[in-house]
Protein backbone atom coordinates (compact mmCIF):
# COMPACT_ATOMS: atom_id res chain seq x y z
CA UNK A 1 0.00 0.00 0.00
CA UNK A 2 1.17 3.42 -1.10
CA UNK A 3 1.85 6.34 1.26
CA UNK A 4 -0.67 8.19 -0.16
CA UNK A 5 -3.11 5.40 0.56
CA UNK A 6 -2.10 4.78 4.32
CA UNK A 7 -2.80 8.45 5.35
CA UNK A 8 -6.34 8.24 3.13
CA UNK A 9 -7.06 5.47 5.66
CA UNK A 10 -5.79 7.19 8.75
CA UNK A 11 -7.86 10.17 8.13
CA UNK A 12 -10.61 8.16 6.65
CA UNK A 13 -10.97 6.04 9.48
CA UNK A 14 -11.17 1.95 9.41
CA UNK A 15 -14.02 0.39 7.60
CA UNK A 16 -14.59 3.68 5.57
CA UNK A 17 -14.94 3.45 1.74
CA UNK A 18 -13.61 6.37 -1.20
CA UNK A 19 -15.43 9.55 -1.46
CA UNK A 20 -17.51 9.78 -4.51
CA UNK A 21 -20.27 11.77 -6.14
CA UNK A 22 -22.99 9.63 -5.39
CA UNK A 23 -21.98 9.31 -2.25
CA UNK A 24 -23.39 12.14 -1.06
CA UNK A 25 -23.59 10.97 3.37
CA UNK A 26 -20.05 10.46 3.35
CA UNK A 27 -19.14 13.58 0.96
CA UNK A 28 -21.68 15.92 3.32
CA UNK A 29 -20.03 14.12 6.91
CA UNK A 30 -17.36 16.06 8.42
CA UNK A 31 -14.10 14.26 9.34
CA UNK A 32 -14.28 14.67 13.31
CA UNK A 33 -11.65 17.10 14.39
CA UNK A 34 -10.35 14.24 17.09
CA UNK A 35 -9.48 12.45 14.00
CA UNK A 36 -7.17 14.68 12.55
CA UNK A 37 -5.53 15.39 15.53
CA UNK A 38 -5.32 11.61 16.35
CA UNK A 39 -3.20 11.15 12.66
CA UNK A 40 -1.21 14.54 13.27
CA UNK A 41 0.05 12.96 16.60
CA UNK A 42 0.48 9.59 14.97
CA UNK A 43 3.28 11.36 12.90
CA UNK A 44 5.18 12.25 15.68
CA UNK A 45 6.23 8.69 16.14
CA UNK A 46 5.53 6.45 13.48
CA UNK A 47 6.94 9.17 10.68
CA UNK A 48 10.98 8.32 10.01
CA UNK A 49 11.55 12.27 11.03
CA UNK A 50 9.64 12.48 13.71
CA UNK A 51 10.95 9.44 15.51
CA UNK A 52 14.41 10.55 15.34
CA UNK A 53 14.14 13.94 16.38
CA UNK A 54 11.72 12.80 19.12
CA UNK A 55 14.13 9.91 20.35
CA UNK A 56 17.14 12.66 19.95
CA UNK A 57 15.11 15.20 22.02
CA UNK A 58 14.57 12.42 24.80
CA UNK A 59 18.23 11.42 25.02
CA UNK A 60 20.05 14.71 25.08
CA UNK A 61 17.42 15.89 27.80
CA UNK A 62 18.72 13.04 30.18
CA UNK A 63 22.77 13.75 28.81
CA UNK A 64 22.33 17.24 29.50
CA UNK A 65 21.19 16.49 32.94
CA UNK A 66 23.28 13.72 34.37
CA UNK A 67 26.10 15.84 32.57
CA UNK A 68 25.07 19.12 34.55
CA UNK A 69 24.43 17.46 37.72
CA UNK A 70 28.19 16.38 37.51
CA UNK A 71 29.90 19.39 36.95
CA UNK A 72 27.32 22.26 38.54
CA UNK A 73 26.21 19.33 41.53
CA UNK A 74 22.90 18.36 42.73
CA UNK A 75 20.67 21.57 42.10
CA UNK A 76 17.48 20.68 40.90
CA UNK A 77 16.33 23.86 39.31
CA UNK A 78 19.92 23.99 37.85
CA UNK A 79 19.55 20.56 36.26
CA UNK A 80 15.86 21.50 34.71
CA UNK A 81 16.58 24.50 33.10
CA UNK A 82 19.54 22.82 31.27
CA UNK A 83 17.51 20.43 29.13
CA UNK A 84 16.00 23.82 27.70
CA UNK A 85 19.32 23.88 25.55
CA UNK A 86 18.43 20.57 23.56
CA UNK A 87 14.87 21.17 23.46
CA UNK A 88 15.25 25.13 22.28
CA UNK A 89 17.25 23.73 19.61
CA UNK A 90 15.07 20.78 18.11
CA UNK A 91 11.29 21.71 19.17
CA UNK A 92 11.21 24.29 16.75
CA UNK A 93 12.46 21.79 13.93
CA UNK A 94 10.05 19.39 14.91
CA UNK A 95 7.16 21.87 14.49
CA UNK A 96 8.70 22.85 11.07
CA UNK A 97 8.52 19.36 9.86
CA UNK A 98 4.87 18.76 11.85
CA UNK A 99 4.06 21.50 9.28
CA UNK A 100 6.09 20.85 5.85
CA UNK A 101 6.37 17.58 6.32
CA UNK A 102 2.45 17.14 3.76
CA UNK A 103 3.88 19.26 0.94
CA UNK A 104 7.53 17.68 1.39
CA UNK A 105 5.53 13.93 0.91
CA UNK A 106 2.98 15.36 -1.19
CA UNK A 107 0.26 13.48 0.85
CA UNK A 108 -1.39 17.46 0.81
CA UNK A 109 -3.55 16.48 -2.02
CA UNK A 110 -4.99 13.38 -0.04
CA UNK A 111 -5.43 14.98 3.06
CA UNK A 112 -7.27 18.29 1.67
CA UNK A 113 -9.58 15.72 -0.46
CA UNK A 114 -10.80 14.51 2.22
CA UNK A 115 -10.85 17.34 4.58
CA UNK A 116 -10.97 20.73 2.33
CA UNK A 117 -11.11 22.93 5.30
CA UNK A 118 -7.55 23.20 5.53
CA UNK A 119 -7.45 25.21 8.71
CA UNK A 120 -9.03 22.68 10.50
CA UNK A 121 -6.13 20.39 9.15
CA UNK A 122 -3.84 23.13 10.05
CA UNK A 123 -4.85 23.51 13.41
CA UNK A 124 -4.74 19.37 13.84
CA UNK A 125 -0.97 20.02 12.97
CA UNK A 126 0.12 22.72 15.52
CA UNK A 127 -1.31 21.26 18.61
CA UNK A 128 0.85 17.60 18.72
CA UNK A 129 3.91 19.36 18.64
CA UNK A 130 2.76 22.12 21.54
CA UNK A 131 1.78 19.27 23.63
CA UNK A 132 5.03 17.30 23.13
CA UNK A 133 6.73 20.63 24.34
CA UNK A 134 4.66 20.33 27.52
CA UNK A 135 5.29 16.35 27.58
CA UNK A 136 9.05 16.57 27.31
CA UNK A 137 9.21 19.74 29.41
CA UNK A 138 7.37 17.45 32.48
CA UNK A 139 10.08 14.69 31.40
CA UNK A 140 13.06 16.74 31.95
CA UNK A 141 11.89 18.01 35.29
CA UNK A 142 11.03 13.76 36.14
CA UNK A 143 14.53 13.05 35.05
CA UNK A 144 16.41 16.18 37.06
CA UNK A 145 14.96 15.09 40.39
CA UNK A 146 16.49 11.30 40.51
CA UNK A 147 19.68 12.61 39.07
CA UNK A 148 19.40 15.26 41.63
CA UNK A 149 19.40 12.44 43.99
CA UNK A 150 22.20 10.05 41.75
CA UNK A 151 24.50 13.36 42.34
CA UNK A 152 24.52 14.13 46.02
CA UNK A 153 25.19 10.54 46.73
CA UNK A 154 28.01 10.19 44.65
CA UNK A 155 29.28 13.08 45.28
CA UNK A 156 28.98 13.08 49.02
CA UNK A 157 26.73 16.87 49.35
CA UNK A 158 23.57 18.19 50.34
CA UNK A 159 21.29 18.45 47.20
CA UNK A 160 19.46 21.63 46.46
CA UNK A 161 16.08 20.91 46.13
CA UNK A 162 14.79 24.52 45.70
CA UNK A 163 12.66 25.10 43.11
CA UNK A 164 10.51 28.44 41.77
CA UNK A 165 6.96 27.17 40.67
CA UNK A 166 6.66 29.84 38.70
CA UNK A 167 10.06 29.92 37.00
CA UNK A 168 9.55 26.11 35.95
CA UNK A 169 6.06 27.17 34.66
CA UNK A 170 7.84 29.92 32.72
CA UNK A 171 10.11 27.52 31.67
CA UNK A 172 7.58 25.49 30.00
CA UNK A 173 5.77 27.91 28.66
CA UNK A 174 9.11 29.74 27.09
CA UNK A 175 9.32 25.72 25.23
CA UNK A 176 5.95 25.73 24.05
CA UNK A 177 6.74 29.52 22.61
CA UNK A 178 9.75 28.13 20.82
CA UNK A 179 7.65 25.07 19.20
CA UNK A 180 5.21 28.09 18.37
CA UNK A 181 7.86 29.82 16.36
CA UNK A 182 8.80 26.47 14.73
CA UNK A 183 5.48 25.95 13.42
CA UNK A 184 4.43 29.39 12.07
CA UNK A 185 7.73 29.79 10.63
CA UNK A 186 7.62 26.30 8.74
CA UNK A 187 3.74 27.58 7.65
CA UNK A 188 4.98 30.64 6.30
CA UNK A 189 7.97 29.14 3.93
CA UNK A 190 6.33 25.30 3.51
CA UNK A 191 9.79 24.24 2.68
CA UNK A 192 11.98 22.53 5.61
CA UNK A 193 15.51 23.41 4.98
CA UNK A 194 15.00 27.06 4.30
CA UNK A 195 12.96 27.03 7.75
CA UNK A 196 15.41 24.91 9.38
CA UNK A 197 18.45 26.82 8.67
CA UNK A 198 16.67 29.97 9.30
CA UNK A 199 15.53 28.87 12.60
CA UNK A 200 19.33 28.05 13.43
CA UNK A 201 20.84 31.08 11.94
CA UNK A 202 18.69 33.31 14.00
CA UNK A 203 20.34 33.58 17.18
CA UNK A 204 23.36 34.19 15.46
CA UNK A 205 22.51 37.05 13.59
CA UNK A 206 20.60 38.76 17.01
CA UNK A 207 23.54 37.94 18.65
CA UNK A 208 25.51 40.51 15.59
CA UNK A 209 22.68 42.79 15.32
CA UNK A 210 22.90 43.67 19.52
CA UNK A 211 26.40 44.70 18.91
CA UNK A 212 25.56 47.15 16.08
CA UNK A 213 24.88 49.98 18.26
CA UNK A 214 21.87 51.65 20.16
CA UNK A 215 19.69 50.73 17.75
CA UNK A 216 20.55 47.32 17.17
CA UNK A 217 20.44 46.29 20.89
CA UNK A 218 16.84 47.89 21.35
CA UNK A 219 15.69 45.79 17.89
CA UNK A 220 17.29 42.83 19.92
CA UNK A 221 15.31 43.77 23.15
CA UNK A 222 12.57 43.65 21.73
CA UNK A 223 11.93 41.42 18.80
CA UNK A 224 14.66 38.57 19.85
CA UNK A 225 12.44 35.87 21.01
CA UNK A 226 14.71 34.38 23.11
CA UNK A 227 15.87 37.48 24.96
CA UNK A 228 12.54 38.66 25.22
CA UNK A 229 11.89 35.39 27.38
CA UNK A 230 14.25 34.82 29.06
CA UNK A 231 12.49 36.80 32.28
CA UNK A 232 9.89 34.09 31.48
CA UNK A 233 11.68 30.89 31.90
CA UNK A 234 13.37 32.88 34.82
CA UNK A 235 10.15 33.56 36.53
CA UNK A 236 10.85 37.28 37.19
CA UNK A 237 8.89 39.01 34.64
CA UNK A 238 7.47 42.70 34.84
CA UNK A 239 5.04 44.53 33.00
CA UNK A 240 7.90 46.14 30.86
CA UNK A 241 9.57 42.63 29.85
CA UNK A 242 6.10 41.23 29.31
CA UNK A 243 5.54 43.90 26.63
CA UNK A 244 8.45 42.98 24.84
CA UNK A 245 7.32 39.32 24.88
CA UNK A 246 4.55 40.04 23.25
CA UNK A 247 5.90 42.28 20.60
CA UNK A 248 8.73 39.40 19.51
CA UNK A 249 5.60 36.92 19.84
CA UNK A 250 3.97 38.97 17.48
CA UNK A 251 6.37 38.91 15.30
CA UNK A 252 7.79 35.48 15.41
CA UNK A 253 4.79 33.30 16.07
CA UNK A 254 1.47 35.42 15.10
CA UNK A 255 2.13 37.34 12.21
CA UNK A 256 4.44 34.55 10.90
CA UNK A 257 1.42 31.93 11.54
CA UNK A 258 -1.32 34.18 10.05
CA UNK A 259 0.61 34.99 6.35
CA UNK A 260 0.94 30.78 6.91
CA UNK A 261 -2.60 30.39 7.16
CA UNK A 262 -3.58 32.42 4.29
CA UNK A 263 -0.79 30.83 2.52
CA UNK A 264 -1.62 27.13 3.08
CA UNK A 265 -5.38 28.36 2.03
CA UNK A 266 -4.50 29.74 -0.99
CA UNK A 267 -1.62 27.65 -2.12
CA UNK A 268 -2.23 25.42 -5.34
CA UNK A 269 -2.09 21.31 -4.43
CA UNK A 270 -0.97 19.22 -7.24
Amino acid sequence: MTRAAHHLDDIAGPGSSPVTKDDDMTADTPIPFRRLLIVEARKLVDTRSGTIISLIMVGLVVASVVARGAVAGPKLQTLVGTAGIALGTLLPVLGILTVTGEWAHRTALTTFVLEPRRHRVLAAKCLPPLLAAVALSLFAMLVAVPATAVVAGVRNMPATWEVRPLGLLGWTGGNVLVAAAGLALGALLLNAPAAIVINLSTPVLWAVVGRLGSVGATLAEWLDLNTTAAPLTSGDMTWAESARLATSVAFWIVLPMAAGLVRVLRKEVT
